[in-house]
């Protein structure tokens, strides 16, 4: 004869003397508020421990260990030698021929003089190489900050009628971008630049590609009167409505070295030990062209050129910083998108060839440098700088023990501004164009794509998001609209959790997802179902509805397939990594209703964190006996199984 409802309800004196067989759910050591906001706060912003290597340590030793810890070359400098020096030297003159052509070239594409993509070679590679943690960094202006700054500002400031305003909210933005940068560093917030996701990245990339090359085209085919926007439609109507602006000696030249650039790209590729192909092909063709302008004296033939450059170094900007009027919004929002942009770029790449070398770069420490560097650039006539993936690609494959490589390439760059600026001033604007476009054709990351495409079909949306919206829309438009959407997809994820049903695994006590692994089984009586996600306020409602349509599901098929009736809801909670008031009072709340239905609520596994929540707030120990907390879902189904199985005995 099979026991009443009410039975089961008063099985409780039982399931205590049989649950003494199986490990009890206890709850973690009392720990005081204090402690564990300590914990909590240690693990969001020192989840490295730096206090932990000055522990046990003298005075002095202290001292040393903060001087080093605050100016990382004070940590390698002591032991460096004059093997590791050639090695440095090598690279260091390597990459500085690839940075001296790049510099004037992403300056131009800034909208800023030329030099003053020098100038931000020189200085900020000094303050890396003083503070930075990165072997294989290669700093310098890179062609993403340089296109968003000068697409931002150019939207309100023309930089051909009102120059010196536009450089001075280009030192003023970039001030601020170091300030945003170091800070994030200094308060330990690098998560924020997290919401970046690598899908945004690839798409805003590819995109900012595509929008920076179709720039190019104003010096690749010699058009003087070319539009201002950046988008798609407008770059190529500005093309064919000036057709007649075509020169065909600048189109010649451009193809012919556009097609040796990418050659030289390709070769390096192909074959990495020939690196100084691609690392020496800019610098060459910056050689080569500025000869054959000055031998035929191309400028009088159509071919654009540089023109005369200032000589020296850096001159002070400290005085053209711009903090008041109706531009601070301007600055502010141009130094805040293009100090992240450069900042996860920066420290993407100093990660990835740090893992190539087995060593650690510490990514606090790189944000202090990076913005660092950029504030005392702002100070010394530089724009935004960061880390170059190309450059630092080159700086590796050359050999680069150290830092120094980076003090190398500015003592290069200095002597170029003390003595060979004279040399640039027949150089062509179409070997910039070309440079420019061979550089940003890296990338677009087509293998990426696809590989996002068949891991993630949501990711993939992101990504074309940000890269249709780049060419469409604008770069800063783009950027938002991907980060929007990769924001949406989080708040999905926490708003709606995923609940799954689990079965028995024939012969073992293993329980599993019944859609994911075919033979697992249902238990008759019982409603076995897993919570994948933390319990707070956002998701209460939800999961209480969806688990209340589990159980009417489950009622409506007990009816038509005449099954055994639900008993027990057993609820998972082992991936439930946190709870808050709400999901306390959503367990509540569901008991109440299931009792009402007369079926039990049984939780499996809580956490610590969640079991000392869940003890606190049961004041009537409804949620909290022996006959309702397990450590897995196995014993809590052989112990309700054996308990029914001795009530029915009795009753009989």
């Amino acid at each position: 004869m099979e026991p009443s409802k009410s039975d089961l309800n008063s099985h409780q004196h039982h399931c205590v003397e049989i649950s003494m067989e199986v490990h009890k759910v206890v709850p973690p050591p009392h720990r005081s508020t204090l402690e564990k906001l300590k914990t909590r706060l240690k693990e969001t912003f020192f989840p490295d421990d730096p206090l932990r290597q000055f522990q046990g340590q003298t005075r002095k030793t202290k001292w040393i260990l903060a001087a080093q810890y605050v100016f990382p070359i004070l940590q390698w400098g002591p032991n460096y030698s004059f093997q590791l020096l050639k090695s440095d030297v090598v690279s260091g003159l390597t990459i500085a021929s690839l940075a001296i052509p790049q510099g004037i070239s992403y300056a131009k594409l800034a909208n800023l003089p030329p030099i003053v993509g020098l100038y931000s070679s020189f200085v900020p590679p000094l303050v890396y190489a003083v503070l930075g943690s990165s072997r294989d960094l290669a700093v310098g202006p890179v062609s993403i900050a340089s296109l968003i700054m000068g697409s931002m500002l150019r939207e309100e400031v023309s930089p051909s009628n009102d120059p010196l305003l536009f450089l001075q909210l280009a030192f003023s933005s970039t001030f601020f971008a170091g300030v945003f940068q170091a800070s994030l560093g200094i308060l330990r917030l690098g998560f924020i630049i997290d919401f970046l996701s690598k899908a945004t990245l690839i798409g805003f990339m590819a995109g900012a590609a595509i929008i920076v090359s179709l720039q190019q085209l104003k010096a690749l085919l010699g058009i003087k009167n070319f539009t201002k926007q950046m988008g798609l439609v407008p770059v190529l109507s500005s093309v064919f409505h000036h057709k007649d602006e075509w020169s065909w000696q600048t189109i010649l030249m451009g193809v012919c070295f556009l097609v040796a650039l990418l050659l030289a790209r390709h070769i390096s590729m192909r074959r990495p030990k020939l690196f100084w192909v691609s690392a020496g092909a800019p610098l060459a063709s910056v050689i080569l062209s500025t000869l054959l302008v000055f031998a035929f004296k191309a400028q009088n033939h159509g071919i654009g050129v540089i023109g005369k450059l200032q000589q020296g170094l850096n001159p002070p900007s400290w005085n053209m910083l711009h903090f008041h009027g109706s531009y601070l919004g301007l600055i502010m929002k141009t130094g805040l998108i293009t100090g992240i942009i450069s900042l996860t770029e920066g420290i993407a790449v100093g990660r990835t060839f740090a893992a190539l070398k087995n060593y650690q770069v510490d990514g606090n420490k790189e944000m202090i440098a990076i913005g660092m560097m950029n504030i005392v650039g702002s100070s010394t006539s530089c724009y935004v700088t960061t880390g170059a993936f190309s450059r630092s690609a080159v700086n590796h494959n050359a050999g680069a023990k150290t830092a120094v490589s980076n003090i190398i390439m500015a003592v290069t760059v200095m002597v170029t501004l003390l003595f060979l600026m004279p040399l640039f001033q027949y150089t062509p604007n179409v070997i910039l164009g070309a440079i420019i476009v061979t550089a940003v054709v890296g990338l677009i990351d087509i293998p990426a794509a696809y590989y996002i495409w068949k891991i993630d079909k949501f990711d993939f949306l992101v990504m074309l998001c940000a890269f249709f919206g780049v060419i469409f829309i604008s770069v800063q438009g783009g950027l938002a609209i991907a980060v929007g959407l990769s924001i949406f997809k989080i708040l999905m994820q926490i708003t709606r959790p995923k609940t799954v049903m689990v079965g028995n695994i024939p012969g073992t006590d293993i329980y599993r997802d019944i859609h994911h692994y075919k033979e697992a089984t249902t238990v008759p009586g019982f409603l076995i179902l897993s919570i994948e996600s933390p319990i707070n306020f956002a998701n209460t409602t939800y999961l209480n509805e969806r688990i209340l349509r589990w159980i009417e599901d489950y009622e409506a098929e007990e009816d038509t397939k005449k099954q055994q009736s639900l008993r027990f809801v057993v609820l998972d909670l082992s991936p439930v990594s946190s709870i808050d008031t709400s999901g306390v009072s959503l367990f509540k709340e569901l008991r109440k209703v299931v009792e009402n239905k007369g079926i039990e609520l049984v939780l499996v596994n809580p956490i610590g964190e969640v079991i000392e929540k869940l003890q606190r707030a049961d004041e009537d120990h409804d949620l909290s006996r022996p006959d309702c907390l397990f450590l897995t879902v196995g014993e809590a189904v052989a112990l309700l199984v054996s308990t029914v199985k001795a009530q029915s005995s009795s009753h009989i």
